[in-house]
């Protein structure tokens, strides 16, 4: 994907197969409606694939890792190096969402969309850095129009080379310290909502913290009034938020529906949504996360979270856990018999 405006040219869900699908499903061998939510979820992973038999067998958590400007003006409670830590525990296989990941099958790429080190070298990481993390955004943009526009593109390369490789259920996850507050900022003039109720605890916070955290996102809110999509994510961004908005926008192109985790994958997905309305259909909502914030943006994008964990670490860990609901859903409509079957054999 070369050019941002192919990008952001989101087809509308074809719901031409609805009506078949709707059949095939209380065509089963159960009553009318009685696998809930599973149902719905089997419903529109058919309409996304543009398949009566979806498929979830191929799942892949695009993990990318970014640092932000903003931690040194006090917004995180952990200074950026761990960013880099973490990075080599998902490398090493040692992080939760590795763990999480080997269990429901899933494939894990981490990308180093933005940290401020070089990590060249690492066997595994792939590159596609923006500049070794983003600016302050409490005293001036993020990134320039430029770097966003290259951080789209290149999460939706990212996502493209995973689907050509056979992903068929593509789950977004982050690694940043400070990424809770873009994602606060990004809320705040997206949804839009007061940013009071967009700034949460994070990685964890003091009193204190919690109360310059929320003194130096009032700041950087009152340095901008942007509210185009694409200005706020250069005044108030990361470079990993980013990615994960071009990866959705890739795979919805694609026809692969899209996990999303929690309250920075949400931000990413609203992003997204904003700069592709399109973009609203392809995304299942994985869980409610515990981050303040987190409940309103799903409202203002009418999603229903397929999971209730009260977690709230990122990595994609909920977008993982939601992956066996996803592939039973499919299991339903492949595996399940047709009613009309079990009556004849009952005579």
């Amino acid at each position: 994907m070369s050019d941002l405006t192919d990008l952001l040219t989101v087809p509308v869900l074809d719901r031409s197969l609805q009506g078949a699908l709707k059949a095939a499903l209380n065509g089963k061998a159960k009553p009318p409606g009685a696998l809930g939510r599973v149902e719905e979820l089997a419903l529109r992973l058919g309409l996304i694939q543009g398949r009566l038999i979806p498929s979830a067998a191929r799942p892949v958590l695009l993990v990318f890792a970014g640092d932000h400007g903003l931690t040194r003006s006090g917004v995180a409670a952990f200074p950026s190096g761990v960013t880099v830590a973490m990075v080599d525990t998902l490398l090493a296989g040692r992080a939760s969402a590795n763990a999480f990941a080997r269990v429901v099958g899933a494939e894990v790429r981490v990308i180093d969309a933005g940290v401020a080190a070089d990590l060249s070298g690492r066997t595994g990481l792939v590159q596609a850095k923006v500049a070794p993390g983003t600016e302050d955004a409490s005293v001036e943009p993020a990134m320039t129009l430029a770097q966003a526009e290259i951080a789209l593109l290149a999460g939706a390369r990212v996502a493209d080379e995973a689907i050509a490789d056979g992903a068929n259920l593509i789950a977004l996850g982050e690694m940043g310290i400070g990424n809770s507050a873009s994602a606060a900022l990004l809320m705040h003039r997206l949804a839009p909502a007061p940013l009071g109720d967009c700034v949460g605890e994070g990685a964890g916070h003091s009193p204190e913290g919690m109360a310059r955290k929320r003194a130096v996102l009032a700041q950087a809110a009152a340095r901008s009034v942007a509210t185009a999509p694409l200005e706020v994510l250069t005044q108030f961004g990361g470079y990993e938020i980013a990615m994960m908005a071009g990866a959705l926008l890739a795979a919805a192109r694609a026809g692969v529906p899209v996990l999303v985790d929690g309250f920075i994958g949400t931000a990413a997905a609203l992003l997204a949504v904003r700069l592709a309305p399109n973009a609203r259909d392809y995304c299942l909502f994985a869980h409610a996360s515990a981050e303040a914030g987190h409940r309103l943006m799903l409202e203002v994008l009418e999603a229903r979270p397929l999971l209730q964990l009260d977690m709230r670490l990122g990595e994609g860990t909920g977008a993982l856990l939601a992956v066996p609901l996803v592939q039973v859903a499919c299991a339903l409509l492949s595996e399940v018999a047709e009613l009309a079957d079990v009556l004849e054999a009952a005579g």
